[in-house]
């Protein structure tokens, strides 16, 4: 059993190439696996390895001046859930598209805890809007009740629809969630700046430390996450269909044609008749070897496994 670690810390930075080059060496040196990115406004990484090493990475965290007070969100995955190690530096820590300098942490939204979130949501002011900052394939398996999910395939085109539905937050109390709260700080921040909101607030910890208070609370279905675990279950909802037969389901698979890699939500049924492709036109692809394979992921094939023998 591998411990994925979890954190973000906005922070001014001066030197970003050193601190990549330190955290390449520490993670190396620890074999850990993951992506972080470093950028002049912070930090922002999801690493995996064993609970040993992991512990050992939190260590020399905390014994930085920059880093000693990062808040580390743990869970757990069967085997490795990274490929390899990315360590980058970039101009945004999580890709807003619009100038750090403009839109920055420091002035988002007031943080509210899991408690102070479930606290306001159990009230039901009329005046409360739950705005899902995430992206629309995230949203499909699991999302507050009566959420907002904006229709954005990246981060960086929330800003647009921000623009476009100034509407929707007139007068409102707005309460923003993303996975672990990263992308509220700046979001919730640009979103102030259009003064239309009456308040607006960010879930501390994202859906990751809320899930932890409140597992069978307003969050409903499967946290979305970027590993090979792909999503967590939370509770027993099911928000999805297939998008073949429209059964019931909130498991991702991506097509094993590489040119298409679909990534999208089918049940076993359908994966099996698609030979783990997305569509007919893809399978014909396939079966005429007219098109590079991807590798079958070892969940998708566990769980076509598991099928056969039931």
């Amino acid at each position: 059993m591998n411990k994925i670690l979890l954190f973000y810390k906005y922070i001014d930075i001066t030197y970003p190439g050193k601190i990549r080059e330190w955290q390449r060496t520490l993670c190396e040196s620890l074999n850990l696996k993951g992506r972080i990115l470093i950028a002049h406004e912070g930090i922002n990484g999801t690493i995996g390895g064993s609970p040993t090493d992991i512990e050992k990475y939190i260590i020399e965290m905390e014994k930085s001046e920059l880093f000693h007070d990062v808040d580390f969100k743990e869970s757990y995955a069967q085997g490795e859930s990274f490929p390899k190690l990315k360590v980058k530096v970039r101009a945004e820590i999580v890709r807003l598209g619009v100038d750090p300098e403009k839109i920055h942490a420091k002035n988002g939204g007031k943080h509210l805890t899991p408690e102070e979130v479930h606290a306001l949501i159990e009230k039901k002011p009329d005046n409360l809007v739950i705005l899902d900052a995430r992206n629309t394939f995230e949203a499909k398996v699991g999302k507050f009740n009566e959420a907002i999910v904006p229709d954005i395939e990246y981060f960086r085109d929330l800003p647009k629809f921000l623009d476009e539905h100034e509407e929707l937050f007139k007068d409102k109390q707005v309460l923003m969630y993303c996975t672990g709260g990263i992308r509220c700080e700046r979001a919730s921040a640009y979103l102030k700046t259009k003064n239309v909101a009456k308040d607006v607030y960010q879930l501390e910890g994202g859906i990751h430390r809320y899930i932890e208070k409140y597992p069978d609370g307003f969050f409903r279905g499967k946290n979305y996450v970027f590993d090979g675990r792909v999503s967590v279950r939370v509770n027993d909802d099911v928000l999805s269909t297939c998008e073949q037969c429209n059964k019931s389901c909130d498991e991702y698979t991506n097509c094993v044609n590489a040119e298409c890699n679909k990534h999208c939500i089918l049940c076993v049924t359908c994966i099996k008749a698609l030979e783990n492709t997305c569509s007919t036109a893809c399978l014909k692809k396939v079966q005429a070897q007219e098109v590079i394979m991807r590798t079958i992921p070892a969940k998708t094939s566990e769980a076509l496994n598991t099928k056969k023998g039931s």
